[in-house]
């Protein structure tokens, strides 16, 4: 386990902030998050579709390649979850607005996304400021959870492309996400408080 403090972080060598291919993969997924809202915006499904496809496929690609090529630095393991809550707060908070799919997304369910990022962000910060070190590697169940609501997102697009309405499939999805995302922010403030409590 590697720990990053705010203290530590003048002290990093060069080598935790180079680009490597995996970066690359992640910054590429934080451009085409803006793109793929904006074909959504306009009514281009397909382009939109298929630009979440290759976001999604890079967030799968960008953490094994940096294990196997031995590639891990500080910079990606910082930009590789932001790239995940840009894309996923934002994709969600479109389809929310907009009323072209068989199935709409519930603006409390967008809530509840954007209020558990921002909380998970706000205290990352206050824990990497404050404390001796903290560990900036997802969970396995924060791993499972972006990848559950990438699945729900692109099976959103899938629906509106077959015209598909399973309508039970759907609320299962929804409640599956969402126990999810409920239980992966329990975990990460357990995590936290842990943290904060050994100083």
């Amino acid at each position: 386990m590697r720990r990053f403090s705010l203290d530590q972080l003048s002290k990093l060598p060069s080598s935790e902030f180079r680009i490597t291919f995996s970066t690359v993969l992640t910054v590429m997924r934080i451009i085409l998050t803006p793109c793929i809202v904006s074909a959504m915006v306009w009514g281009s499904w397909g382009v939109a579709y298929g630009l979440f496809l290759v976001a999604a496929v890079s967030d799968m690609l960008d953490g094994a390649l940096a294990r196997m090529l031995n590639q891990k630095t500080f910079l990606g393991a910082c930009l590789d979850p932001i790239a995940d809550k840009l894309l996923l707060v934002s994709c969600f908070t479109t389809l929310a607005f907009t009323h072209r799919l068989p199935f709409e997304v519930p603006f409390w369910f967008v809530g509840m996304v954007l209020l558990r990022e921002l909380v998970m962000v706000f205290g990352f910060v206050y824990l990497f400021t404050t404390t001796e070190g903290v560990d900036v590697r997802p969970t396995l169940l924060g791993k499972v959870t972006a990848a559950g609501q990438m699945l729900f997102i692109a099976w959103l697009f899938t629906c509106y492309f077959y015209k598909w309405v399973p309508t039970q499939t759907y609320y299962l999805c929804l409640a599956s996400v969402t126990v999810l995302i409920i239980i992966s922010f329990i975990q990460y403030a357990a995590i936290g408080w842990d943290y904060y409590r050994k100083g």
